[in-house]
């Protein structure tokens, strides 16, 4: 039997948010440690790494391990259904093809149940080696996601360069070219409008502006968010939940054509 409840649903319709517009579908793996889930995008482009512990729901039980495969379209339908306040509660029996959804409103008068139908996805698990990297930047989420939005409109691509000066992002396209520059902040009084750099080497890659933008579909999940980056190694892009876990993106940089 697995059963997870969260008393605000709004954190899983947040987190569905976040990585629908990327996967249509995709394997829930619950284990007496928490829900992962890790997919290619789409278009085997960029991968998708969630993970949520089982000590940061409000109650959680699983009896043995599930892999539950879900239509992510179909579960925003259903998500969609419940109110923000609503308490959460997803159950599956061991072997079952069906997952519920009960939603219980924060007064008790109102509960409503649906059932969908699990899905048997095949399921490629790619080791995700641990990486030292060579630049790590913590930024305002919303900042990142606006700097995503706008340089958009100027080129298809970005890049990113990370010096210690600071963190520059740049665009260039037939309208001409954007660069926004972000320098270290001095003080840190609200860490949550800080932006700190590690570096250990400076970095420059370039990134698909539209995955960027796709990732930043996250940050009403919190109000950091992590870039890190190495030469020829992907980026990662990570959300914290609050006492829940943390969604990360990782996508590949551009190899750059030679101009001739």
């Amino acid at each position: 039997m697995f059963e997870a409840r969260l008393n605000a649903s709004q954190v899983l319709k947040k987190v569905l948010d976040a990585i629908k517009d990327l996967l249509n579908e995709a394997t829930f793996d619950c284990s007496d440690s928490g829900i992962q889930l890790q997919a290619m995008d789409n278009s085997h482009v960029s991968l998708v790494s969630l993970s949520l512990r089982s000590d940061g729901f409000d109650k959680y039980r699983c009896d043995r391990n599930l892999s539950m495969g879900m239509n992510l379209a179909n579960m925003a339908k259903i998500m969609k259904c419940a109110n923000n306040d609503d308490t959460l509660t997803m159950k599956a029996q061991d072997n079952a093809d069906t997952v519920t959804f009960m939603f219980e409103s924060q007064n008790q008068e109102k509960v409503s149940d649906y059932e969908m139908k699990l899905m048997n996805l095949d399921q490629e698990h790619l080791g995700i080696p641990e990486t030292d990297y060579a630049c790590v930047v913590r930024m305002p989420a919303m900042e990142f996601a606006r700097i995503c939005r706008d340089l958009s409109q100027f080129g298809e691509s970005v890049v990113i360069s990370c010096t210690k000066e600071g963190v520059k992002f740049s665009a260039s396209g037939d309208a001409g070219s954007a660069n926004i520059k972000l320098a270290q902040t001095s003080t840190i009084d609200k860490e949550d409008e800080s932006v700190i750099i590690e570096m250990q080497e400076p970095v420059t890659l370039t990134f698909a502006c539209r995955y960027l933008n796709s990732f930043t579909k996250a940050t009403p999940l919190c109000n950091q968010v992590q870039l890190s980056m190495s030469a020829d190694v992907p980026l990662v892009v990570e959300y914290r939940i609050p006492d829940l876990g943390h969604i990360r993106y990782y996508l590949a940089p551009k190899i750059e054509d030679d101009e001739n």
